[in-house]
């Protein structure tokens, strides 16, 4: 069964990327595993921009001290360990990487801004990474911002990092944008080299015990691949872009969804998370098994077989499936009788 595919210009032996975190890139000792377990490229945990802003004002406190140049603004930074690793130390895990395993290597850039960060997206080319992933992390909350302007923000930051290397660079983006398909035409224009669908913006919670704002991590779960889903069916075809798809993939069910909508390749974080590093293997039999019992001998045949483009009737994906689904659900409590549990 020929599961290659094509990912940034990269030949991948399959679909099936380990997606950015950190329990699973930033001990190196799980390279080989993930490679050994199926793995045909993996996401790098992210290099922060807030991680990089603090190395640079601790350069500049040491080498201004005992001036009255420095503001305390370092004690409004996370410490160190937040960030796992430093910026050197990010790069050195690339280069053992590279050392390591065969396969692709794609660094992970997390920043909002502009900044001097962007000059880390070489450095990471320096040392050996196949690829970049640009993980714009950003929730503007300006009153006075236009939605303009910060459209205008994400083409900038794109086009600065791809003049800055020569290696592909992914765009990983949330969905919140007026037009989304227009966003991803002009991120395709402004130099991408492709999508990641979709950003996940984690939410806090409040202990209200303790009166203090918490991280509230909640693992992706099946339900969350519906939007990058839909929108891997309405943009396959009409941009020169790799599309990946991330959140709720699970199983070799969901793979075969999302190819057949036009991904190109699905992010494995969360179920590797759950389920350990040797599900990729789990999942990769099963897609095997899958596609051969329905007689497809390469993932080409499979790829956007369902999308917009090649869909019979392409208004499934849009309107006429908002009003199929509102009509087709039906409440387990009959019309007129009080809901009983």
């Amino acid at each position: 069964m020929d599961l290659t595919t094509q990912y940034l210009g990269l030949t991948l032996k399959s679909p099936l990327v380990v997606g950015a975190a950190a329990p699973l890139s930033e001990d190196i000792e799980n390279f080989r595993w993930l490679e050994d377990s199926g793995a045909s490229a993996i996401v790098m945990h992210s290099l922060f921009e807030e991680q990089i802003r603090r190395e640079r004002l601790e350069l500049h406190h040491h080498t201004e001290y005992g001036t009255e140049s420095f503001a305390e603004a370092l004690t409004y930074f996370p410490e160190p360990e937040t960030f796992h690793v430093g910026t050197e130390a990010y790069l050195e895990h690339i280069r053992e990487a590279k050392r390591r395993v065969d396969i692709p290597i794609i660094a992970n850039l997390n920043g909002a801004t502009l900044g001097g960060w962007i000059d880390y997206a070489k450095q990471m080319q320096d040392a050996g990474a196949d690829a970049i992933e640009l993980n714009i992390y950003w929730l503007p909350t300006d009153l006075d911002l236009s939605g303009a302007d910060v459209e205008q923000d994400y083409i900038d930051i794109v086009r600065s990092v791809k003049e800055s290397v020569q290696i592909p660079v992914a765009v990983k983006v949330g969905p919140y944008f007026s037009n989304m398909a227009n966003m991803a035409k002009r991120l395709s224009e402004a130099g991408a080299d492709g999508l990641v669908l979709f950003n996940r913006f984690y939410q806090p919670d409040i202990d209200i015990e303790h009166l203090e704002i918490q991280p509230n991590l909640i693992l992706s779960a099946p339900q969350d691949q519906r939007l990058p889903l839909t929108w891997m069916a309405l943009l396959y075809g009409k941009l020169p872009v790799s599309l990946a798809a991330t959140s709720g993939i699970s199983r070799a069910d969901d793979v075969v969804k999302l190819l057949m909508a036009g991904a190109d390749v699905t992010m494995l974080v969360a179920t590797l998370l759950r389920h350990g590093i040797g599900h990729i293997k789990t999942i990769e039999e099963e897609l095997i098994q899958w596609l051969t019992e329905h007689e497809y001998e390469s993932l080409t045949q499979l790829r956007g077989s369902m999308s917009q483009q090649k869909c019979p009737n392409p208004s499934d994906f849009e309107r006429v499936q908002y009003m199929r689904a509102i009509q087709s659900y039906h409440p387990i409590w009959e019309p007129g009788h009080q809901f009983v549990h």
